[in-house]
């Protein structure tokens, strides 16, 4: 029976690894709400919140993620990180249905819808978001490349905080309400922890294969024991944060509407803490992603309608 390819489009799309971008809209929603509540007192309501700029910042947003993942697919696969051995989904530079010339052009492409989408919101907001945008083209092509990728520095997380959590999160509240209020602030934390929650994930399925390899993520260097602990721990501080903190900060009940997203933490972490390896720890990558989503679009609605 003949080896059936994969469809071409179904190849790219598997490779931007759909899983993770929860992690890129997150921010942007609940970031463009933070303020909101506070403005309506001003404005008489929500109509003055900008959907062009709201569509531009979803579009950033999206195509540095798919960016950041065609790269770490490409220096990844290059480099040999990536295996047949590998628990995860496979890769397309690694499994040959990509040519690393054709998944060059692919980043470069995802990377020049981002900064056309950021040049037309620094043009209305502020040209200093232009300096945001450049770090994090430099962020996302260091996550893997370069003579010292940072991901196997073990500083994979604390990039994953700062641009899927406050980056992301205070920037989409600035160029909506020119502010940063307390509430962006606590939605920024928040949201950036449970995006470290998926990486520290995906970094636990890959520890055996990411060792051998040479790749000393976060997880190789503290070992599969402390890494459930930090993943259990990111998804607890994720949640308080939201169902506790924003309310105080929000001085509305409404943002404990989060509170509904709890049911969703149960797998991923009963996933982990029970001890699931390699591809049992796949569904709780999903479920890492579907949880953050999910607590940001509660959050979202709780600061949109306080």
């Amino acid at each position: 029976m003949a080896d059936e390819r994969p469809s071409p489009l179904s190849v790219w799309v598997e490779a931007a690894r759909p899983r993770t971008l929860p992690a890129s809209l997150a921010p942007v929603l609940v970031g463009t709400a933070a303020g909101a509540g506070n403005d309506a007192h001003r404005y008489g309501g929500f109509s003055h919140l900008s959907v062009t700029r709201f569509a531009l910042v979803v579009v950033v947003a999206l195509a540095v993620q798919i960016a950041v993942n065609y790269a770490n697919d490409y220096f990844d696969g290059v480099r040999g990180v990536d295996t047949v051995q590998r628990a995860g989904p496979r890769r397309a530079v690694a499994s040959g249905l990509v040519t690393p010339r054709a998944m060059q052009i692919a980043i470069g492409i995802a990377m020049t819808v981002a900064a056309g989408a950021g040049l037309a919101l620094a043009a209305m907001v502020s040209w200093w978001l232009l300096l945001i945008g450049a770090a994090a083209f430099v962020a996302l092509l260091g996550y893997s490349g370069g003579p010292r990728p940072y991901a196997s520095a073990g500083l994979g997380e604390l990039f994953v905080f700062l641009f899927f959590g406050l980056v992301a999160t205070l920037g989409s509240s600035y160029v909506q309400h020119a502010r940063l209020p307390a509430t962006a602030w606590i939605a920024a934390i928040a949201t950036g922890v449970l995006a470290v929650a998926i990486l520290v994930v995906n970094n636990l399925r890959d520890v055996p294969t990411d060792a051998i390899a040479g790749k000393r993520t976060l997880a190789v260097r503290i070992g599969e024991a402390r890494t459930r602990q930090l993943f259990v721990g990111a998804i607890g501080l994720g949640l308080g944060l939201a169902v506790i903190g924003e309310p105080v900060a929000a001085q509305s009940a409404w943002p404990l509407l989060a509170v509904l997203a709890l049911p969703l933490a149960r797998e991923p972490i009963a996933a982990v803490r029970g001890g699931g390896v390699g591809r049992a720890l796949i569904p709780a990558l999903g479920g890492a992603g579907r949880l953050e989503l999910a607590v940001s679009l509660l959050l979202a609605t709780g600061l949109l309608v306080r």
